[in-house]
């Protein structure tokens, strides 16, 4: 898929507004009727140019690796805007996460929720979560297998800084769409089934799914949030496997 490189304020907004148009009328053919929130995804984005798409109205950003997340917010810091972490995270950058983010998602491990909790803690913040979920079943993937998840989301409550709000999932890299569609469908089936017995304080309203090239099929499955980078930045140098284990260059994100 081509994507439109914003170089300018007015740039950002045309792409913003393609990509916004594009996701209600997703929305529209989804039989659920979810809102559904774009988060835009600025990865390799320099700080001027992100400094730009604020301007055009991104008022949070998702960013994969903690530490280049780390730098641009300290070097954001005059501006208005939250910051997620969608990527991997090694318990030894939990304290990153802790000072600055206001939402990760790609929580996969007990030990991780604990580093984090504890980190947290001493901070005095808390932290939205998603509980990342290997719905492809393919090894290169982050991500809890989905029979592991009831049990871990019994576990979560005692690490109390975290809120669960929902469940997010990386697709399969193919251009089979009925691949990836499945890939979806089995993130909303889970969380459906897991409402029913879910602890208190966990939410699972949100399935953060769907990237640049994959995100209307996302909504039409039940995406709550989408993932957005290429698709309102503009292309990026590096290839999606050096963000994504087991991606190709053209996923999205």
């Amino acid at each position: 898929m081509d994507y439109r490189t914003a170089d300018d304020v007015a740039g950002f907004q045309r792409n913003l507004a393609a990509v916004q148009e594009r996701i209600a009328a997703a929305a529209a053919r989804s039989p659920y009727g979810q809102q559904v929130r774009l988060l835009p995804v600025s990865k390799t984005v320099p700080e001027e140019r992100i400094r730009q798409a604020i301007a055009a109205g991104c008022t949070e950003l998702g960013e994969n690796k903690v530490q280049e997340a780390h730098r641009k917010w300290q070097a954001l810091g005059d501006e208005d805007v939250s910051w997620s972490v969608i990527g991997h995270l090694q318990r030894n950058k939990a304290k990153l996460v802790a000072e600055f983010a206001a939402e990760f998602q790609a929580l996969d491990s007990l030990r991780l929720a604990e580093a984090l909790d504890r980190r947290l803690q001493a901070a005095g913040r808390s932290l939205d979560v998603f509980v990342q979920v290997n719905t492809s079943a393919e090894e290169s993937k982050y991500g809890l297998a989905p029979e592991e998840v009831a049990g871990f989301l019994q576990a979560v409550p005692d690490y109390t800084s975290l809120r669960v709000r929902g469940l997010m999932t990386l697709a399969v890299f193919s251009e089979d769409t009925a691949r990836v569609r499945g890939c979806f469908g089995r993130l909303r089936t889970l969380r459906d089934r897991l409402r029913q017995d879910v602890p208190d304080g966990v939410g699972l309203d949100e399935l953060s799914m769907g990237m640049s090239g994959d995100f209307e099929t996302a909504i039409e499955e039940g995406a709550t949030t989408v993932r957005v980078g290429q698709a309102i930045f503009g292309p990026r140098g590096l290839p999606d496997s050096h963000y994504w284990p087991g991606a190709g260059t053209g996923a999205g994100g």
